[in-house]
């Protein structure tokens, strides 16, 4: 399953960016499609992640500023980041639960400038 993600770019910090994932329309068991990313020097690390019941997590450090949201009919996640901060510097990864296995997109990289 090849995940498709973009969006990312160079923001001020307190500004806003919109990173979306498409997997293949063809895929009708997708249980899960969310967001990761991975600081310089850091482990990966969850920020967020929508189930098909429509049932949401997030990190404790985005609660409030992150929305996940997903077409269900397009395969595609959205994560509406606001207020970025400059610790919010990262490659960000989407990925997708299907019959049992994890999927990886390529990474978007978010630059922070503070």
């Amino acid at each position: 399953v090849q995940l498709q993600a973009s969006g990312g770019g160079l923001v001020q910090a307190g500004g806003s960016l919109v990173l979306s994932c498409a997997a293949p329309t063809s895929i009708s068991s997708i249980s899960y499609m969310g967001w990761h990313r991975q600081a310089p020097g850091n482990q990966r690390e969850l920020v967020a992640v929508k189930y098909i019941s429509g049932a949401t997590k997030y990190a404790d450090s985005v609660k409030g500023r992150f929305t996940i949201s997903r077409d269900n009919a397009k395969n595609t996640v959205y994560l509406q980041m606001n207020s970025l901060k400059s610790e919010g510097t990262a490659v960000y990864y989407c990925n997708a639960g299907v019959m049992g296995n994890v999927y990886w997109g390529q990474g978007t990289l978010v630059t922070v400038s503070s």
